[in-house]
Formats: structure tokens, C-alpha cells, sequence
């Protein structure tokens, strides 16, 4: 039984301001070490339940937020980028199912930092017309290696969003929205905790479950913040400019989706 665990950093218990997300400060400094705690404990929950084998996807920013020295030697770890599987890497290897850790709902909900890839770039992106965020982006990629999402770890509100899409995933609340950077949380601890219990349960449900697919040929829907930044995004020819801030363009696969979101998201930065 092959587990990929994708950490994020949002969803974790106490993460409730942008300072933290983001490296050179002591408040991610703190931050990352909950997250690698979290990473932990699911690990280590996982092996509990019955797994053989562990992969660990850093996947949130940069994608080298862990502390690899902390974390259970008997995992293995995704870091750095580019990658064309971004936020799924590894589910290519034969994994039987994959743990969504530390995430966070998507763009214009409450959920605390709630956004999808790119908050400075996206304000919404919808797949054949229903609002996707990074989980039902990411879970659906996974499910077109015939690989359910098993556990779901954030707030209240990311876990009300995806319960519908991975129906018999274990969730793990670990705090409670009561704004976009407000929160009522668990200690860390008792959410590793719970986290490591919910790891160990899942592996038993793996059987059970059906991994998201969105078939394809795929019409994703973006909406960006500002039209600049559309300005910037149709420099790519398959780009439909259906208003000033709303673009859309047509894939294969959810694949595809991906890495041409994760492109533009790249291709943001040329205006911030």
C-alpha cells in the first residue's frame, strides 16, 4: 500500500495570516514547523494503518517549506520546482491513495487564506462551468491515475467544500473559519493527533473509494484580478477572451488544466 501525503501550508492549525505563509519572517519560520509536524503525523498514521511505503509532496509555494530533518525517516519527500504533476507529484509512482494535508478552500469563500494557486492572479477557476479550488483540481488529476483522495485536512469550510466531491475521505478539522484570516484552532498538537488517527483509519478505506474524474476534452474557465493580467495571459494563443478579467481555454486532460494554470500562475509574477 503506497500513500502520497500533499502538505499545504493554510489549512494548518494556527495558520490564520499571510506572514506566515511566506518565507523570511519568524512567523513562518513557525508556521513550517506545524506543517512538517502535520506531514508527521500522517505519516505516521499511515504506516500505523498498514502502509509500506510513504511519499510526502511539499506543496505549498516554493515547494520547499518541510524540514526534512524532522520528519519520519521512513518517508520520502517531493521538494522544488517546476513540476508538471505540481501539488500531485508522485501520485505517478503507484500510489494506492493520496492524503490532501494543510489544505484550504478555494478562491471567494471564507475559508481562512482561502484562494486557488495563485491569490495575487486568480480570482476563480471554473472546470466545464463548476468552481474548482486546488483540492478538486489536484484530486481530480489524481484521479486520472485511478487514485482516490482518502484523508482531507483543514478548516471547517474547506472541509464542507470537498466533502461532496471525495465522498468517504476521513476529515480532520483542524480549526474553524471566522474570517479570511480569523480562526478558531486547534493546538497543534492535538491536531497532529487527530491527524495521525485519521491517517491510520484511512488506509483501511482505500478499498472503498473512487477516485474524482473529470473527463475530458476539459473547459476551464479563469478569472483573473485585474485585466492586465489578462492582457498577460492571452499572450498564449489558445486563450478565449470572453470579458476583461475572464478568459477560457480548452485541455485534454485535467492534466493539462494544471500545468497551464501553473504556467500562468508563473507568468504573474511579471507584474507584481
Amino acid at each position: 500500500m503506497k500513500i502520497l501525503i500533499s502538505t499545504d501550508i493554510e489549512g494548518v492549525a494556527g495558520v490564520t495570516h499571510a506572514e506566515q505563509t511566506g518565507s523570511g519572517n519568524p512567523e513562518y519560520e513557525r508556521a513550517r514547523a506545524w506543517m512538517t509536524a502535520e506531514a508527521n503525523a500522517a505519516i505516521q498514521g499511515a504506516f500505523e494503518g498498514g502502509a509500506t511505503q510513504v511519499y510526502v509532496n511539499d506543496s505549498h509555494g516554493s515547494f520547499r517549506n518541510l524540514l526534512l530533518d524532522r520528519l519520519d525517516a521512513r518517508a520520502q519527500t517531493i521538494t522544488g520546482k517546476p513540476r508538471y504533476l505540481g501539488m500531485m507529484a508522485g501520485v505517478d509512482l503507484g500510489c494506492d491513495a493520496v492524503y490532501m494535508v494543510g489544505y484550504h478552500s478555494r478562491a471567494q469563500t471564507r475559508g481562512v487564506l482561502a484562494h486557488t494557486i495563485n491569490s495575487f492572479a486568480f480570482r476563480n477557476v471554473a472546470v466545464n462551468g463548476v468552481a474548482f479550488g486546488e483540492a478538486q483540481l489536484y484530486g481530480a488529476l489524481a484521479g486520472e491515475f485511478n487514485v482516490p483522495v482518502a484523508l482531507l485536512s483543514g478548516d471547517d469550510v474547506f472541509l464542507e467544500e470537498t466533502a461532496p466531491v471525495f465522498p468517504g475521505a476521513v476529515g480532520v478539522e483542524t480549526k474553524r473559519a471566522q474570517g479570511n484570516g480569523v480562526c478558531l484552532s486547534l493546538a497543534p498538537e492535538r491536531a497532529c493527533g487527530l491527524i495521525r488517527e485519521a491517517a491510520k483509519a484511512a488506509v483501511a478505506n482505500v478499498a472503498d473509494l473512487r477516485p474524482f474524474k473529470v473527463a475530458g476534452p476539459v473547459e476551464c474557465e479563469l478569472t483573473t484580478q485585474t485585466p492586465a493580467l489578462a492582457d498577460l495571459f492571452c499572450q498564449w494563443p489558445m486563450m478565449e477572451r470572453a470579458e476583461a478579467s475572464v478568459l477560457r481555454f480548452r485541455a485534454e486532460s485535467m492534466q493539462s488544466v494544471v500545468r497551464m494554470l501553473n504556467s500562468l500562475s508563473a507568468m504573474s509574477f511579471m507584474l507584481r
